[in-house]
C-alpha cells in the first residue's frame, strides 16, 4: 500500500495545465522544475511517510510567492526552510498567507505534530496569474467554468491520498460558495468549515491574529 506521501509526490508530479485559459489569464506550474520535484519529496517524506488519513484544509489556488514557487500550499521558500528544516534554492520571497499560517501550525504543536493530522492544499492546485499578479480560480466566470472540470478531478484524486471525509476545512468565505457547490455535488465531505483566509486575515484584521488563529485550531477539533 502507498504511503500519503508517495501518492501526493505522484499527484503533484502529474499536474498538467489546460490546453487553454480565457483572457490573459496564465498558469504557473511549480512541479516541472527539478528543484521543486526535490523539495518537494522531502517535505512529504518528512511529514507524510505513513497512511494516516488527515483533515484537510483548503484554500483557493497557490500564490506566486508561495506555493507556485515551493510546490507546497501556503508554504514559501522561507518558510520551507526556517519552518520544515528543509534548504532549498527557490528564492528568498515571502508571503502573507504562508507567515499567518505557519504562526498557526507552530500554536497547534509545530509542523510534525500538525502535518501529522492535517493536510494544507488548494482547491485548484496551481497558482493562476493575471499581467503578472495573483488571480483567483472565481475571478471571472469563464476561468471558473473553464477550470471547475479539473478542480473537480483534481479534488477527487486528493481526496484518494487520505483525506478524513467528516470534515474539511475551507479558507476564503467566496471559497467556500465554490467549494459547497462542488461538494453537494460530488459529496467528498460531510461538513465544510469555512473560516477567513490567511491573506485577508494578515491584511485587515492583523491586531486580532491571534484570535483567528484559535478558530483555526477550534475548527480542527483540537
Amino acid at each position: 500500500m502507498k504511503t500519503f506521501a508517495e501518492k501526493a509526490v505522484k499527484f503533484f508530479a502529474g499536474l498538467n495545465k489546460p490546453k487553454k485559459l480565457p483572457g490573459e489569464t496564465d498558469l504557473i506550474n511549480p512541479y516541472i522544475n527539478e528543484d521543486v520535484r526535490i523539495v518537494m519529496s522531502q517535505f512529504f517524506k518528512k511529514y507524510f511517510d505513513d497512511n494516516r488519513e488527515r483533515i484537510f484544509i483548503i484554500g483557493i489556488n497557490p500564490g506566486r510567492f508561495g506555493g507556485g514557487l515551493t510546490g507546497i500550499s501556503f508554504t514559501d521558500p522561507i518558510a520551507l526552510k526556517e519552518e520544515c528544516g528543509i534548504d532549498n534554492n527557490l528564492g528568498k520571497q515571502k508571503e502573507l498567507s504562508s507567515k499567518f499560517i505557519y504562526k498557526f501550525i507552530n500554536a497547534y504543536g509545530g509542523p510534525a505534530k500538525f502535518y501529522s493530522k492535517c493536510f494544507i492544499t488548494a482547491l485548484y492546485p496551481m497558482a493562476i496569474i493575471k499581467y503578472g499578479k495573483n488571480f483567483n480560480y472565481y475571478d471571472t466566470v469563464s476561468l471558473y467554468k473553464t477550470l471547475k472540470p479539473h478542480i473537480v478531478e483534481s479534488l477527487c484524486e486528493q481526496v484518494k491520498l487520505g483525506a478524513k471525509r467528516d470534515f474539511a476545512i475551507c479558507l476564503g468565505k467566496k471559497n467556500a460558495t465554490y467549494l459547497n457547490e462542488i461538494n453537494n455535488e460530488h459529496s467528498f465531505f460531510k461538513e465544510i468549515r469555512v473560516l477567513d483566509h490567511p491573506r485577508y486575515i494578515m491584511q485587515y484584521r492583523l491586531k486580532r491574529v491571534y484570535d483567528y488563529i484559535d478558530q483555526y485550531i477550534s475548527a480542527t477539533g483540537k
